[in-house]
């Protein structure tokens, strides 16, 4: 690599640093406005309005001057984060499927979640619904892959399609009902991002950077050689739920900005992008997850600015990313190192 060797590290440095400090900007963010109504943060949170009016009259716009709009573009900067942190591992596992089976999986959790309001009246939180099911599916697909002897996505193929299969027959059986709508979960919508669900997003972020940080040796150590792993004593059962379940839990956050359809996007293409250019595997994290503020920050432009979905655009311009990052590679496949 040369010169360019140092210089490229130090801006891979620069950009996680940058991306650190918009992370917990937004996680401080959706925390003023949780805290609103208490005197001292009331403060807060009116400066922050004063400055989002600011923004919108520097730059033309009339987006920073809504609290709504602060909890969706918060909500997609913590998705580029975790989604591409979680789907690293996932990638090199060849496990790219099971962000989709798990976004079906919440789906149905989300259709669950509407059919009991519709019915009951209860106003409890969907994505908690869907937190909950999710996990279960996550779960469940674990326990088929360990007691079954079947190939590896066989389990994952019957949780997809059983659990859209299940949504689908909820959603026909409460379709007419009032407040029954899941249109905005299937193919993504800001405005489906309630302060619940923004908070959820938050305390995720937190939770799954934390158990990265904390799991990183034995989480490589399973992806590239489980049965290694297996020989010296590692509990690799407990390892592989662990991810599957932070995989469900990360699905649910992004599945509010991108939609059933598109939310496994996020867990796959920045990595695929990283994986391009990257020459190990934690070059291969840092540069997932610039990949993916690129792709959440762009995508947001892209549907401000022209009236798009902001799902669809997230995921055009990640793939855009992938494409540069091609064109960029001088191979067409990147040798990965565990270091």
């Amino acid at each position: 690599m040369g010169r360019t060797g140092p210089l490229r590290r130090r801006l891979e440095q620069i950009g996680l640093g940058l991306t650190a400090i918009l992370a917990v900007a937004m996680i401080g963010l959706l925390t003023v406005d949780a805290l609103r109504s208490y005197p001292l943060v009331g403060g807060l949170y009116d400066q922050a309005r004063i400055a989002g009016r600011l923004l919108d009259s520097l730059l033309g716009t009339n987006v920073f001057s809504h609290p709504f709009m602060w909890r969706s573009i918060a909500t997609g900067i913590l998705i580029g984060v975790v989604a591409p942190l979680v789907g690293t591992y996932l990638v090199h596992r060849e496990m790219a499927l099971i962000g989709e089976t798990l976004a079906h999986t919440a789906f149905a959790g989300v259709a669950v979640g509407l059919l009991v309001s519709a019915t009951t009246g209860w106003e409890g939180s969907l994505m908690l619904v869907a937190l909950v099911v999710g996990i279960l599916g996550a779960l469940g697909v674990q326990w088929l892959a360990e007691r079954t002897n079947t190939y590896g996505d066989v389990p994952i193929a019957i949780m997809l399609t059983g659990s859209f299969a299940v949504g689908t027959l909820i959603i026909s059986y409460g379709r007419g009902m009032s407040g029954f709508n899941v249109e905005g979960y299937l193919f993504g919508n800001i405005s489906v991002v309630t302060p619940s669900g923004a908070r959820l997003m938050a305390v995720i972020s937190v939770l799954v950077v934390g158990v990265i940080v904390a799991t990183y040796k034995q989480l490589l150590f399973i992806t590239f050689d489980e049965q290694a792993a297996r020989v010296a004593r590692l509990n690799v059962t407990w390892y592989n739920t662990l991810l599957i379940v932070m995989t469900a839990i990360v699905v649910v956050g992004a599945m509010q900005i991108l939609g059933v359809i598109l939310v496994a996007a996020m867990l796959v293409v920045p990595v695929a992008a990283a994986t391009q250019v990257a020459h190990s595997f934690r070059e291969t994290l840092s540069l997932s997850i610039l990949f993916g503020q690129v792709s959440v920050i762009g995508g947001f432009v892209v549907s401000i600015s022209q009236g798009l979905p902001t799902g669809g655009s997230i995921v055009v311009v990640a793939i855009a990313c992938y494409l540069l990052a091609i064109l960029a590679s001088s191979r067409s496949t990147a040798p990965i190192s565990t270091h």
